[in-house]
């Protein structure tokens, strides 16, 4: 899952339009955040998720890919 995570964030990053250093600063983070959320390295706790939701204005089961 955590893979799956990581891919629905870029996908929806590069759907909005948005690179990595802009994400991560909506974020309050650097850009090696997204990035590491992008590449599986680290998964974003839950109120982490919520603001990545909130901001691509998607369900936390669409962000986590749960069907």
């Amino acid at each position: 899952m955590k893979n799956e995570i990581g891919k629905n964030i870029k996908a929806l990053r590069i759907l909005y339009g948005k690179t990595q250093s802009e994400l991560a600063e909506m974020l309050g983070g650097k850009k090696s955040l997204v990035s590491n959320y992008e590449n599986g390295y680290s998964t974003p706790d839950i109120f982490m998720l919520i603001k990545i939701a909130d901001i691509f204005d998607v369900s936390l089961d669409e962000l986590v890919g749960r069907k």
